[in-house]
């Protein structure tokens, strides 16, 4: 393995051990040319996956882009990396288990979002937001709507609670206290 710090090409690995899904083999390597020390993984590689853009182009599947676009649709969400980590590995074990070499990506990316939508509602939005195009403030009410249960039906929000007439209101809790 080539250290990232000198281009040194013997490194040699101090310590490895299973990552906590069992999905991989977490080395940390030490280059003995220049001191320093990284970790690799080694993951189980079904199939070569290849993604078909909507454009037509034929790009190869790159586990990094899915794991960025993760961590940026999680950013400032209580999620812990690892957590990103395994969903990763999960998706990529659920394309390549699919059985084609060829995956579209419009089906990486409804993969994408129905885990997101059980794992944290925020980044859902956020991923949906860039996913589906979104260009109006309508598209994130539809979003929303679907979140909170509000579906396909208009009249369902007048089934939420009505916020308090401003008359209703107990003395000393409104704008204007009433004496």
């Amino acid at each position: 393995m080539r250290c990232p710090h000198c281009g040194e090409i013997d490194t040699q690995v101090k310590d490895s051990r299973p990552t906590e899904d069992n999905t991989a083999i977490r080395r940390r390597r030490y280059c003995s040319e220049c001191g320093g020390r990284f970790t690799t993984f080694e993951r189980v590689q079904l199939r070569e996956l290849t993604v078909l853009k909507r454009s037509g182009r034929r790009v190869p599947f790159d586990r990094d882009k899915l794991t960025r676009s993760l961590q940026i649709a999680l950013r400032k969400r209580p999620v812990e990396p690892d957590r990103i980590d395994q969903l990763v590995s999960a998706l990529v074990r659920k394309l390549e288990s699919q059985g084609e070499n060829e995956v579209a990506s419009q089906k990486i990316g409804e993969f994408v979002i129905e885990e997101l939508r059980k794992l944290d509602d925020v980044a859902y939005v956020r991923f949906a937001s860039v996913y589906k195009n979104f260009r109006e403030a309508r598209d994130f009410e539809t979003v929303l709507g679907e979140i909170s249960g509000v579906r396909d039906n208009p009249d369902a929000a007048s089934d939420l609670p009505a916020k308090p007439k401003r008359d209703a209101m107990p003395p000393g809790l409104g704008n204007d206290e009433r004496t």
